[in-house]
Formats: structure tokens, sequence, C-alpha cells
């Protein structure tokens, strides 16, 4: 696995390796969350601690589910600082807030970045749960579409299918540690996958399946809006915490 940007022989013109790697799973969960509130919440991002671990918190559009404390992600910060994949900036009221370099890291477009950021915050999944929820962050106008940038990430070495091609073609991305990487193909060689590509359920195997999502359950739609909201006005109230702070520190000048 490349893990770093590597000069070319002397003489060579061979382009830099790719600087992604396979990291744990709490690193990619708040990877997935940077990106995804940068592209769909501008306004609270960058994020504050308290931001990134409401974030890895969600109910929804998350998979696994998580229940992290912020003391529990300063390796992980730490170590996501030290790969590149993230920087540590300052918010105006000099309250320490993060940024994703991941289009960088990774070496993607915006669309291809937009599915790579599904992937990470909820695995493996079906072509067309895929399309539907990377759409959120980037257009992505169909299947054919879809396939094109699967393509594309496939021949980088970012993602792998989990299933033959056809309906209900599972893919995942190539982020796992190679432990947890070995798991997740077993579980679906064993299992196959729960879901068609119509579906909108995580693409685990049924021995493994997750809890059915919010938006399955009776009156599902307001409660992911609920969920949603809930992750919103907590991203504001740090932003109204920053701002009382500056100005208690206005008045003492």
């Amino acid at each position: 696995m490349n893990d770093s940007t590597s000069a070319s022989p002397a003489g060579g013109q061979d382009s830099p390796r790719p600087r992604w790697t396979a990291v744990p799973a709490i690193e990619r969960r708040i990877l997935g969350v940077l990106v995804e509130k940068a592209k769909t919440v501008p306004e609270s991002y960058p994020m504050t601690l308290n931001g990134i671990v409401t974030g890895c918190n969600q109910k929804n559009n998350r998979y696994p589910l998580m229940q992290l404390e912020p003391d529990k992600l300063d390796d992980p910060l730490e170590r996501l600082r030290n790969l590149g994949a993230i920087a540590l900036v300052q918010g105006s009221g000099r309250v320490e807030k993060y940024r994703h370099y991941l289009s960088d890291w990774l070496g993607v477009d915006k669309f291809e970045l937009a599915v790579m950021t599904e992937l990470l915050l909820r695995g493996a999944q079906t072509e067309g749960e895929l399309r539907q929820r990377a759409s959120r962050m980037e257009a992505i106008a169909d299947l054919p579409q879809l396939r094109t940038i699967l393509k594309n990430l496939e021949q980088r070495g970012l993602v792998i299918s989990l299933t033959s091609a056809g309906r209900g073609h599972v893919i995942t991305h190539n982020l796992y540690e190679p432990r947890e990487l070995e798991k997740v193909r077993r579980e679906f060689e064993a299992a196959g996958p729960a879901t068609t590509a119509d579906d909108d359920e995580p693409a685990v195997p049924q021995a493994n399946a997750a809890p059915r999502s919010p938006s399955h359950a009776s009156g599902g739609d307001w409660r992911t809006e609920v969920d949603t909201l809930r992750s919103e006005v907590a991203a504001l109230k740090e932003e109204v915490q920053e701002l009382r702070e500056d100005v208690a520190r206005l008045r003492g000048m």
C-alpha cells in the first residue's frame, strides 16, 4: 500500500506515488465527517473537536454507529495530521479547528471525493445506494456516471468490489487495514450482500446486518430530519460559544 509521496528516480518522469494509506476505523470516520460537513454544512467548517465528535456519533448516514468521546480523538487526529490528510487551523475566536486535505491526499476530483466520503462513512454499499448517497454532495446523474467514477477509483486502488458486477454489485473503499479488509471479504463471501441495488440500507451481510436506519421506521423521514437538525444545532451552539468568547475578550481589553 502506498503511504507517502516519493520522488521519481533521477532522470525519470514517473508521477509521485499517492499519499494515502490504510487507516483505522476512527480515522476513516473523522475523514468522512470533515468532507461531509465541508460540502453539506459549510458554515460549520473548518470543524472544532466537539463538532467532529458530534459528526462521528451521528445516527443517520453512519455505519457502524459510534459513541466516541472527545479525549478518544486526540491520537487519531494527530495521526491524520502526521499523514498530511488534515490540518489544524485557528478559528476567528482562536478556537482550534480542523480541515481536511483529502482531495490531494487521495488524488481525486470532487465527484470521486463524494463517493469516497460515503464509503468512509458507511462502508460497503451497492451501486444504487452509493449513487443516491453521494449525490447529496455532488450530483451524480445515473449509474453509468457512477460506474465511470468507480472504474477510475478502482484503477488507482482506492475502491474494491466485494461481489460480482451486476444487480446488487457491492463496492467498498480500500482504506481498511489488512486484517479488517480480510474480515470484510470473508463476511461477504460467506453470507452475500443483504440488499439489492435499489435498497437504501447498508450493504452488509445478513449475519452482520446493522439495525434498520431511522428512514425505514414508521415516520422515518422526520426522524432522519431531526437527527440532521440536531447535528446542525450542535454546530451552531459551538459558533455561538465562540462569539461569546470573542465578546468577553473585547470587553476585557
